[in-house]
């Protein structure tokens, strides 16, 4: 299942759970945006073309933010002339991910982003390690602490054994 679809006067070939970048939309994250600008649609084979859009044909996503491309160099130079001239820039786009496709007629079957389920893993696993670091910190340092606690008892044991013992002296 697929479609062709008008998102801000571009033309994007979309399936379900697919992540796709699109320039800059009014949107927030997290937001759901219905796309009925839908040029062709295809299904199980049966293909849909619109004559300019296919009737009743929708296209859902859920926007997962608002990102900045790659930096796009421009350069400038008349040769002999000492002109050069450097730009740049970043373009903005807003990341979709792709919850459904329906039909004419179709109810639209909404997908989950997979992003919830891989950030409650990554949690989970955050989670596991900070309850187990701490319990291998504290051991070392217990065993660090009873070693200190040994060197300290000993030390002085040593010194006050020197200073009861009589000095010599010379007669």
């Amino acid at each position: 299942m697929y479609a062709i679809v008008d998102i801000a006067g571009q033309q994007f070939k979309v399936e379900p759970k697919q992540k796709v970048y699109v320039h800059r939309l009014e949107a927030n994250e997290g937001d759901v945006v219905e796309f009925k600008d839908v040029l062709l649609y295809e299904n199980n084979g049966k293909i849909q073309v619109g004559a300019p859009l296919v009737a009743g044909a929708v296209v859902s996503a859920k926007v997962l933010g608002n990102v900045k491309g790659d930096k796009v160099i421009i350069f400038k130079k008349r040769r002999r002339k000492g002109y050069r001239v450097l730009n740049g820039h970043r373009q903005y786009f807003t990341q979709l991910f792709i919850q459904g496709i329906a039909g004419q007629g179709e109810t639209l079957k909404i997908e989950e982003a997979p992003v919830a389920k891989a950030i409650s893993k990554d949690l989970a696993k955050a989670t596991e390690l900070v309850k187990k670091a701490p319990a291998k910190k504290t051991a070392k340092k217990a065993e660090a602490a009873e070693g200190a606690e040994a060197k300290v008892k000993k030390a002085p044991a040593k010194k006050a054994a020197k200073k009861a013992a009589p000095k010599k002296t010379k007669e």
